[in-house]
Protein backbone atom coordinates (compact mmCIF):
# COMPACT_ATOMS: atom_id res chain seq x y z
CA UNK A 1 0.00 0.00 0.00
CA UNK A 2 2.21 2.86 -0.93
CA UNK A 3 1.47 5.95 -1.30
CA UNK A 4 3.20 8.77 -3.64
CA UNK A 5 4.60 12.04 -1.34
CA UNK A 6 5.55 15.44 -2.29
CA UNK A 7 8.70 16.26 -0.20
CA UNK A 8 9.08 20.57 0.36
CA UNK A 9 12.35 22.90 1.37
CA UNK A 10 11.54 24.23 4.70
CA UNK A 11 14.56 26.77 4.22
CA UNK A 12 14.28 28.42 0.77
CA UNK A 13 10.99 30.75 1.70
CA UNK A 14 12.82 32.38 4.91
CA UNK A 15 15.50 33.23 2.29
CA UNK A 16 13.29 34.70 -0.69
CA UNK A 17 14.19 31.96 -3.07
CA UNK A 18 11.90 29.53 -5.31
CA UNK A 19 11.40 26.14 -2.94
CA UNK A 20 12.37 22.49 -4.57
CA UNK A 21 10.29 19.78 -4.68
CA UNK A 22 10.72 15.88 -4.40
CA UNK A 23 8.62 13.34 -5.19
CA UNK A 24 8.73 9.97 -2.91
CA UNK A 25 7.07 6.90 -1.50
CA UNK A 26 6.19 6.00 1.48
CA UNK A 27 3.95 2.62 3.31
CA UNK A 28 0.74 4.08 4.84
CA UNK A 29 0.27 1.17 6.90
CA UNK A 30 3.85 1.33 8.80
CA UNK A 31 4.61 4.96 8.23
CA UNK A 32 1.83 6.91 10.05
CA UNK A 33 4.08 10.46 10.84
CA UNK A 34 4.49 12.71 8.00
CA UNK A 35 8.24 12.60 6.43
CA UNK A 36 11.42 14.84 7.07
CA UNK A 37 14.44 13.74 5.06
CA UNK A 38 17.33 16.47 4.22
CA UNK A 39 17.58 16.86 0.42
CA UNK A 40 19.78 18.97 -2.26
CA UNK A 41 18.07 22.66 -2.71
CA UNK A 42 19.76 23.30 -6.01
CA UNK A 43 18.34 27.28 -5.44
CA UNK A 44 20.23 27.31 -2.26
CA UNK A 45 22.97 25.23 -3.10
CA UNK A 46 23.53 22.90 -0.20
CA UNK A 47 21.23 20.49 1.55
CA UNK A 48 17.87 21.32 3.42
CA UNK A 49 15.76 19.99 5.37
CA UNK A 50 12.61 18.79 3.15
CA UNK A 51 9.17 17.61 4.78
CA UNK A 52 5.80 16.21 3.42
CA UNK A 53 3.14 18.28 2.42
CA UNK A 54 0.08 17.49 0.85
Amino acid sequence: MQETVTLECTEARKEGKPASRYLTTRNKKTVTERIEKKKYNPFLRRHTLHKEIK
